[in-house]
């Protein structure tokens, strides 16, 4: 490739256009230059930045690699027991909190046994409706658990 370059033609090429331009030669000289500084100086303004690498994950486990059926069912059982213990403590922060807005309550002067009341049946109308909609998606599953046998069985009777 570097055969077919010659940079006396180059030369000789720019020597003719220089020449061929007259009077205007310097003209276009510092209009070339100018264009040449301001995209240079254009592209040095701009803030490029290459995609960042993907991180590195790195496991933490802070059980032993190799635990025993019954290592992992311990500790299954004693978080339980402090997740329900957390869940009292919970309940009872909560009652406490409720005592104590209802002594503001009676200190305003508001009805706090009827608001309680209305409470108390809201969250009941609230759970009823939640054992509504798992009984109706219980008797659907029943129903397509039905029609499946059903279906398996007419197929292996054919």
């Amino acid at each position: 490739m570097w055969r077919d370059v010659n940079p006396r033609g180059m030369i000789a090429d720019f020597r003719e256009v220089w020449n061929q331009a007259g009077r205007n030669r310097w003209r276009i000289f510092a209009l070339s230059g100018a264009c040449t500084f301001g995209v240079f100086y254009v592209m040095y303004q701009q803030e490029g930045r290459a995609p960042h690498l993907p991180p590195k994950v790195e496991y933490i486990s802070v059980l032993p690699e190799h635990r025993t059926d019954a290592e992992i069912i311990a500790s299954n059982i004693a978080n339980q027991k402090r997740k329900e213990a957390m869940a009292l403590e919970q309940a009872r922060r909560d009652q406490d909190v409720r005592a104590i807005y209802k002594e503001l309550g009676r200190w305003s002067g508001m009805d706090v046994d009827k608001i309680a009341r209305e409470a108390d049946a809201e969250e009941a109308a609230r759970k009823q409706a939640e054992l509504e909609k798992i009984r109706k998606f219980r008797a659907e599953a029943e129903a397509e658990a039905e029609r499946a046998a059903k279906a398996k069985a007419q197929a292996a009777s054919e």
